[in-house]
Parts: structure tokens; C-alpha cells; sequence
């Protein structure tokens, strides 16, 4: 509940690979890549909108490489960027688009709870924008403190506190 005494709605925001089959359950899906995926027809993607202003640097993701092992340097270089007025436009969009329902954040990343999508849905799902008092400097905790919520299995954040389920791989997250 919120100060005010309103029930607040946990966001339904998930993530998935692009070339999955989309399902009735994805809600408004949102490509979050700034390349097009290789081998994918636009009419098979089934999307609803592509935001490549949200992704990340053509630097940051070279950079980065997919590797796992630079996951958390990535995610913190990322935030930073997403400062940026055209992306921070964009994650406010992305906010706005999880207020209304389930959205599905899509990437072409193999290991997609190692990537922008997977941050992206951490941050839309804690209500997370850089305009006005709920900014991303402003998230709750540092990301050490949410060590209770990492699961095992791949490494994703859990949105909720305690964690059951890994919004990543579905894994149940043991209590600690």
C-alpha cells in the first residue's frame, strides 16, 4: 500500500528472446536492442514497438562483450547511461507502457538474463525513472543488499522481497 492508503500493482514485466514464439501472456512486447535481430523478418516479431533509444551504447555494448563476468560493471555503466535525456525519455515510456500491464522487454541476447533487458526490467519494475523524486539514484539499497534476491541458477534479480521465483529462469529462489 502506498502512504496514501492505495493498493499498488506489482508490474508484470518479463523478458524474453525475440525469436520465441510471442504469447498471449507477453502483454505489449517491446524489441530493447539497437541492432535489428539477425535473421528475424520484421513480421515475425511480433512487436509493438522497437525502443532502441533505450539501449545501451554502441560503446558500453562492445565493451561488454555478453560476457557474464562484467555483468555487474555493465549494469552499473548502463544505469549511468540511462541518464541520458533520450534514453531516460524512453525508460519513462517503458514505465508508462508496465502502469497499463504486463509488458515483455525482447532481446536477441542468448543469455538474457545477462543483459539490458534483463536491468531494464529490474528498474520499470521498481518504478524506476530519472525524471522527478523516484530516480534511479534514488532505488532502494545498494545492489549488495539484494544479494537475498540473486538466483542461483542464472544470476537474475528477483522484483520481489522475499524472492520465490526467478523472473529469469522461473527457478524457485531458496529462502536465506
Amino acid at each position: 500500500m502506498t502512504p496514501g492508503g492505495e493498493m499498488v500493482r506489482v508490474r508484470d514485466v518479463r523478458v524474453r528472446r525475440v525469436y520465441e514464439q510471442a504469447s498471449p501472456g507477453d502483454g505489449q512486447r517491446f524489441l530493447v536492442d539497437r541492432l535489428w535481430p539477425r535473421g528475424l523478418a520484421r513480421s515475425a516479431a511480433h512487436l509493438d514497438e522497437w525502443v532502441k533509444a533505450v539501449a545501451p551504447s554502441d560503446d558500453l555494448r562492445r565493451w561488454y562483450g555478453h560476457d557474464p563476468a562484467r555483468f555487474a560493471e555493465f549494469r552499473r555503466r548502463y544505469v549511468k547511461e540511462l541518464g541520458e535525456p533520450d534514453r531516460a525519455r524512453a525508460l519513462t515510456h517503458l514505465n508508462e507502457a508496465a502502469r497499463e500491464g504486463t509488458i515483455t522487454l525482447l532481446t536477441a541476447t542468448k543469455d538474457a538474463a545477462h543483459s539490458e533487458a534483463e536491468v531494464l526490467a529490474e528498474l520499470v519494475r521498481a518504478g524506476a525513472t530519472t525524471d522527478g523524486a523516484q530516480g534511479l539514484a534514488d532505488l532502494p539499497g545498494d545492489p549488495a543488499c539484494w544479494l537475498k534476491r540473486v538466483c542461483p541458477s542464472c544470476g537474475s534479480i528477483a522484483g520481489e522481497d522475499p524472492p520465490t521465483t526467478c523472473p529469469g529462469c522461473r527457478a524457485e529462489i531458496p529462502a536465506q
